[in-house]
């Protein structure tokens, strides 16, 4: 027997032509799961709106959507996100156009939901501008996350991007100072400037950041442990780093 997810009816749309009809109607789609092999000029009207529309989809096994509904899918589930996405490209200008010096979080690869959403309310209390995150390898943006988050998600711009690295080298030819947050770096956080206009990349707490984002980071800072387990829960590191940048930034008014 199939195990099947609970998920409310607003989250889920399911069968070709439904999904078609979603996307034309303006909801926002987080992610559609296709099963494999599927054709026909209907999937291609379908597909070619995704791609137009630069929506994130997933080719699965038949059975992975079986186990989310067993209703009359015809191999095509969307995911509809409770929150609108933005673009980074839009929020930046607006930012230094308004005076402010911007702050941004870039998430790669954490797929936790409840990390995700405790992440995000930390980066809204301490006023984070915007936070990044890809389209694929990404906790999915749904009713669990907005409620860990305690709302923030409704507050906080979130943007998805197909290229990490296209759009943290945008970060860098932007003025931002990129700073990944990794235990193999040397220097201490505290004791990096965190002043000016700054990125932070957080990575997953299995496989870290990966070696690309890695590469084009200014700084790459550590934070300090002392006892056996070798890593923090990476929303607890993320509000850690978000809140030494308060710290020094409210020293130097």
């Amino acid at each position: 027997m199939f195990k099947r997810e609970d998920k409310p009816a607003d989250d889920l749309v399911f069968g070709i032509r439904a999904v078609i009809e979603a996307i034309q109607a303006g909801k926002e789609i987080d992610k559609v799961l296709i099963k494999k092999g599927l054709v026909g000029d209907l999937f291609k009207e379908l597909f070619d709106l995704i791609r137009i529309r630069q929506i994130a989809f997933q080719y699965v096994p038949i059975e992975k959507i079986n186990r989310i509904s067993r209703k009359n899918h015809q191999g095509v589930l969307a995911f509809v996100s409770p929150v609108a996405l933005q673009r980074i490209e839009d929020i930046i200008p607006a930012i230094y156009e308004a005076g402010e010096t911007p702050f941004v979080l870039v998430l790669d690869q954490v797929t936790d939901v409840r990390n995700f959403g405790a992440i995000v309310r930390s980066a809204e209390c301490a006023g984070v501008n915007a936070i990044v995150i890809p389209d694929k390898g990404s906790a999915r943006i749904n009713a669990d996350a907005v409620k860990t988050s305690a709302g923030a998600l409704h507050l906080i711009p979130v943007c998805r991007t197909r290229s990490l690295k296209e759009t943290v080298s945008f970060l860098k030819e932007s003025g931002l100072k990129l700073v990944a947050a990794t235990e193999k770096a040397t220097a201490i956080y505290t004791n990096v400037s965190l002043t000016g206009p700054i990125a932070f990349i957080m990575g997953s707490e299995d496989t870290g950041i990966d070696q690309r984002l890695l590469a084009l980071a200014d700084e790459q800072v550590k934070i300090p442990i002392l006892g056996k387990i070798e890593s923090l829960n990476v929303s607890v590191a993320s509000g850690l780093l978000i809140y030494e940048v308060i710290r020094q930034r409210g020293l130097n008014e």
